[in-house]
């Protein structure tokens, strides 16, 4: 968190620095939907023995083997608020501050080594000497945790139509984002940890000028970090998550002075 308020510190620096030609100052806010991509799961073990493989046997794991598995998240929550200053010539700068959430409905083709798991006993990777009775799949069908981020970005828009009451929009913004990631399917504490990535942004979106000073408007953002790298609970290793979502917001932005 420290990492994101220097990163604010920084930018929003750079934006009071903007030359004076500004129209002028605008601060905004947005609620949204989180449509987050499904994520590849993908990492390597350490070197470990499973538990019971359901038979009786267990077996020895070796450092460096490849597992992995996908993950399906329910639509969670966005929200945002900017601070930017507008130009005359159509150009926006802006800090933003963002936060995401989104549970995690299930998870399904457990793999171990490059090979399926999942019908095997779920003590294998539980660690347990006795069979439990249920499958490694029936155990991460049900699909407890979530992923939730809290982003800075630097943006830059550029508004179609400036001067109009109707403003088509694109934009762009990098940052960074500090996610957590928290994976218990069946209570079984998988994952719980999280790491600050870039983060980058694409936007589109439209402006309605209601009047002289607040404005509505609509938005869609790509949003993306590189992968979340975090530790395993359940068993020694490491796993990659990926971290990409579909933003749809809408939002107020007040003109200062306008």
């Amino acid at each position: 968190m420290r990492l994101l308020l220097g990163s604010t510190l920084a930018a929003a620096g750079v934006i009071l620095a903007s030359p004076a030609a500004a129209e002028g100052w605008y601060v905004g806010g947005s609620v949204g939907i989180n449509a987050q991509n499904d994520s590849d799961n993908s990492g390597t073990t350490d070197a470990f023995t499973t538990g019971n493989l359901g038979d009786g046997s267990t077996l020895d794991v070796a450092a460096g083997t490849p597992y992995g598995w996908s993950t399906e998240f329910d639509q969670g929550l966005a929200v945002s608020g900017e601070i930017g200053r507008r130009y005359a010539n159509g150009v926006r700068l802006g800090v933003e501050l963002a936060y995401t959430d989104a549970d995690v409905d299930t998870h399904t083709d457990v793999t171990l080594g490059g090979g399926p798991i999942g019908t095997l006993d779920a003590a294998s990777v539980a660690g347990s000497p006795d069979p439990l009775g249920v499958t490694v799949a029936d155990v991460v069908a049900d699909g407890q945790g979530d992923i939730t981020s809290t982003a800075v970005f630097v943006n830059g828009y550029y508004d179609f139509g400036a001067g109009g009451a109707f403003q088509p929009y694109v934009g762009a913004g990098i940052g960074f984002a500090d996610v957590d990631v928290t994976y218990n399917p069946s209570g079984i504490a998988i994952i719980d940890d999280g790491e600050t990535k870039f983060a980058y942004q694409l936007k589109a979106g439209a402006t309605y000028l209601v009047t002289d000073t607040w404005e509505v408007f609509g938005e869609y953002a790509y949003r993306a970090t590189d992968d979340i790298e975090v530790n395993n609970d359940l068993f020694p290793g490491t796993l990659d998550i990926e971290n990409q979502q579909n933003i749809f917001s809408i939002g107020a932005r007040y003109r200062f002075g306008g």
